[in-house]
């Protein structure tokens, strides 16, 4: 697939960047092979060939979630630096 040039200026555009001459006739050089290559790609046979997600089988490998104790107010508030009316106070981190 042959890419002209406005094709690359496009390109360039959509992703935002700002080329020089000679990059927009380096990356076009190189967008133009990776297109070979994929285009080389749709050109093999696969029919009957199943498609793969994984090269594994993927299982779940979470543990299973099961309720357990936690903490009572009282040991929530022993290890807080600072406990009020039932609520721990922390630092603020965001600048109004």
């Amino acid at each position: 697939m042959a890419l002209t040039r406005r094709d690359v200026e496009a390109v360039a555009h959509l992703a935002r960047l700002s080329l020089t001459e000679a990059e927009l006739e380096r990356y076009g050089a190189q967008l133009e092979a990776i297109l070979g290559y994929v285009e080389s790609l749709n050109r093999l046979p696969l029919e009957g060939v199943e498609p793969t997600t994984h090269l594994s089988p993927a299982t779940d490998r979470a543990r299973p979630d099961r309720p357990a104790p936690g903490l009572t107010q009282a040991e929530v508030e022993a290890l807080a630096p600072e406990f009020r009316a039932g609520s721990v106070r922390v630092p603020k981190i965001l600048e109004e």
